[in-house]
């Protein structure tokens, strides 16, 4: 067996994959990526963990480099289990192991195909999510469902916390997926091509704040977005990010983006319904802090407009 992802999110699937009765053969991963202020490569979470235990590692660029095709084929795999790999298979690798390619999306498909099924299942609002092993076909996240899972999202869960959840949910139900389907005790069932929706790659500008939204819809954004590009607006002109808020459902105390409390009692800002109490945020060049710390030494700021 192969297997291929990512990021933390597909490290209890490989975990899974580690402890199970099937023999790991290699594992493929996206190459180091350059973090932080001095740009240091950094290996990926899959390929420190795979390091860790010993399987070997392919770094393809490009998945029709005759150079990683034929190594590939080498490892002969029965099954490639892809997690959050990075990068769209196409069908020379689709078509490689005797049992195809099987994949777990963080979502209930057809709903949410894409590159970001967790961020827009919290931004739209919705109560449940969960997982679904498909086996795999050259669209994006159409394959037939073998298996899924259902879960709540929490009131207050952020994308963070639900990715976590997913992530352990992800890696129980690939292995009873994996059980059977070398038993041949799962049924493939066809996605419902007219309930598909999508769940776009993130931009930056999709972390903007419009205060003339309600204040459930701002919440959701700023719980959605916590890792990246996190919710954002402008105070007295320069960045900030804010990083966990809750709606308050008394307003129209001023006009949206209007900061109408500010103590000891928290901070408040008035949406187009509702307020927003911020609890924790970031000024441009400094470190996170609460809102208490924050509003200390800035003066008064009551009736101070946000996004001006």
């Amino acid at each position: 067996m192969v297997f291929m992802g990512t990021p933390a999110f597909a490290v209890p699937a490989l975990e899974s994959l580690l402890c199970g009765d099937d023999r790991l053969i290699g594992v493929v991963t996206q190459k180091d990526r350059p973090v932080g202020r001095g740009l240091k490569p950094q290996a990926s979470p899959v390929k420190e963990r795979a390091r860790q235990a010993g399987v070997p590692v392919l770094e393809p660029e490009n998945l029709r480099d005759p150079a990683f095709l034929e190594g590939l084929r080498d490892l002969s795999p029965e099954l490639i289990v892809v997690v959050a790999f990075g990068q769209i298979l196409p069908e020379v690798v689709l078509g490689l192991p005797p049992l195809g390619c099987i994949n777990v999306h963080a979502s209930l498909l057809p709903r949410y195909r894409g590159a970001a099924p967790i961020q827009w299942a919290i931004l739209n609002g919705e109560s449940l999510t969960g997982v679904t092993v498909i086996q795999m076909n050259e669209r994006m996240d159409a394959g037939d469902i073998l298996l899924a899972r259902e879960t709540a999202i929490g009131p207050e869960e952020d994308a963070l916390g639900l990715s976590r959840r997913l992530s352990r949910l992800g890696a129980e139900v690939l292995t009873e997926a994996i059980r059977g389907l070398k038993k041949g005790t799962l049924h493939r069932t066809p996605q419902r091509e007219p309930e598909a929706t999508y769940a776009p790659r993130l931009r930056k500008e999709d972390g903007k704040i419009d205060w003339g939204r309600g204040a459930d819809e701002i919440a959701r954004k700023v719980r959605a977005l916590v890792q990246w590009p996190v919710a954002y607006t402008r105070w007295k002109r320069r960045l900030l990010k804010i990083h966990r808020a809750r709606p308050i459902p008394a307003g129209g105390w001023g006009r949206p983006g209007e900061v109408v409390k500010a103590d000891r009692g928290g901070l408040w800002v008035q949406t187009g319904e509702g307020c927003l109490e911020i609890l924790e945020l970031q000024q441009e060049s400094r470190p996170k802090m609460d809102a208490r710390a924050f509003l200390h030494g800035q003066g008064e700021v009551l009736g101070l407009v946000l996004g001006e």
